[in-house]
């Protein structure tokens, strides 16, 4: 046994070898993390059904047995953004101080990077009737942007003239890349016939790199650890707990909370996120309930809240750049205690799943919507970074292989959503940031004693 447990272990770790995961539905956390919470929109908290349930329940895992999970997600995010109108003054005008604008006139532009593979790993293992362990590995993520192309018309603060620059922020090819993976290893243990609770002890690590901001520079603390520093990497610990009971025959309540996780910094962009490159990981809380529908049936339902706003580097508003750094606030200008970021907001999310049986197979439908985290006064920086999705809808099924394992399959589509406002640069000129979402998730799980 300890052979076995050990080879799926090993599976966990390759996991870490695989690209880096790429998500961008919630902001930047995904909707859901198993398979079959995929096909519920991300529902479940109250009601767990792999070795992925600590991602959103850890009280869920002792429920489920000795099993393991395998999967993989193709996901799909497409993200543009367009300016019209401006440039205030064109480039070769006399100009002091200068405005910057993107592009010489109405510019769009799509983002490479559309199409990415995601996998998925959940091992649990009873100690007894009443207690278990398991290890589940999945990510978050999902500014992976590459703008390729277009013009920004910008000059020194004090004149003598506009030039137009190559690239979307006058730098050559912008775009940034974020990923986050997370191995939880997680104890769960009943109170009762009815009741559990779940800690997970969680080992983060995280990816990090932008391109073509060189031209902030001049707003920058440390301007030689801004932009174009290939990948560093940032590493933290952190926890999850959670309750999960059946509160009268049918009906279930789960609650999950998980304190923000401090990070190591990323040195190689100390100069462009707040706080010389610190990147934390937000805090978040889900609460929801689920109730059987007959004898076949179960409805879920989700409540979600991501406290984007305890991150500086997430939070800032940009205008901690024009009103303070400008004017010579050194700790407002990128990178400084109180610098610029992308300005965030805190977002609740609404999650809604309906599943029931046939035969051996198992049908999932969901619909999710919340909040989307970027005012319209922060669409300039959030080019690199448009989380602007509000709504999913999923579908999903498990088909029974034989009485110890399955086969699990989800799909999502996000409608397509945007946010527009004024460059703050150059008043002149509207940005709107625009994105929808394509994901096909399929896994593969299997019980043993």
């Amino acid at each position: 046994m300890l052979r076995v447990r050990l080879k799926y272990l090993t599976c966990a770790l390759v996991a870490l070898t695989f690209p880096a995961s790429v998500w961008a539905t919630n902001g930047y956390f995904t909707h859901g993390s198993s398979v079959a919470e995929k096909g519920l929109a991300g529902a479940g908290v109250a009601y767990s059904q792999d070795s992925l349930a600590a991602s959103n329940n850890p009280a869920g895992m002792v429920w489920q047995g000795n099993r393991y999970d395998v999967g993989l997600a193709l996901f799909a995010p497409m993200r543009k953004y367009s300016a019209k109108g401006g440039p205030a003054i064109p480039a070769g005008s006399p100009c002091g101080p200068c405005p910057f604008s993107i592009g010489d006139g109405d510019q769009s532009i799509d983002s490479e990077n559309e199409s990415f593979l995601i996998p998925q790993f959940g091992y649990n293992w009873m100690l007894d009737n009443d207690r278990s362990i398991g290890i589940s590995v999945f990510g978050n993520g999902g500014m992976n942007t590459e703008y390729k192309g277009g013009t920004a018309i910008a000059g020194p603060p004090t004149g003598p003239a506009n030039a137009l620059l190559q690239g979307t922020y006058g730098a050559g090819t912008a775009g940034v890349d974020l990923s986050q993976l997370f191995i939880s290893t997680t104890y769960s243990a009943k109170i009762s016939e009815s009741s559990s609770w779940g800690i997970s002890g969680i080992i983060a690590y995280q990816r990090f790199e932008a391109k073509g901001l060189a031209g902030f520079a001049g707003f920058s603390t440390d301007p030689a650890n801004l932009s174009d520093n290939d990948h560093d990497s940032s590493t933290g610990v952190g926890l999850r707990i959670g309750y999960q009971a059946e509160l009268s025959p049918g009906f279930r309540f789960g609650v999950a909370y998980q304190p923000e996780m401090d990070m190591s910094e990323f040195d190689d962009y100390a100069g462009l996120f707040a706080n010389e490159g610190d990147f934390n990981i937000p805090s978040n809380y889900t609460i929801g309930v689920s109730v059987d529908v007959g004898s076949d049936a179960v409805f879920i339902a989700d409540v979600q809240r991501i406290n984007y706003e305890d991150v500086e580097a997430v939070s800032n508003p940009f205008s901690n750049l024009t009103e303070e750094c400008f004017v010579g606030v050194a700790d407002s200008c990128l990178g400084g205690s109180d610098g610029a970021g992308f300005g965030w907001e805190d977002i609740v999310i609404l999650k809604l799943g309906y599943q029931w049986q046939d035969g051996d197979m198992t049908w999932r439908v969901g619909y999710s919507a919340g909040d989307q985290p970027i005012p319209s006064s922060e669409v300039l920086f959030n080019i690199l970074a448009p989380g602007v999705m509000k709504e999913h809808i999923t579908f999903g099924f498990t088909k029974q292989i034989d009485a110890a394992s399955s086969l699990n399959f989800a799909a999502m589509y996000a409608p397509s959503n945007s946010v527009d406002g004024d460059n703050p640069l150059d008043t002149t000129q509207v940005i709107e940031l625009e994105m929808d979402q394509y994901e096909l998730a399929l896994s593969y799980n299997r019980s043993f004693q």
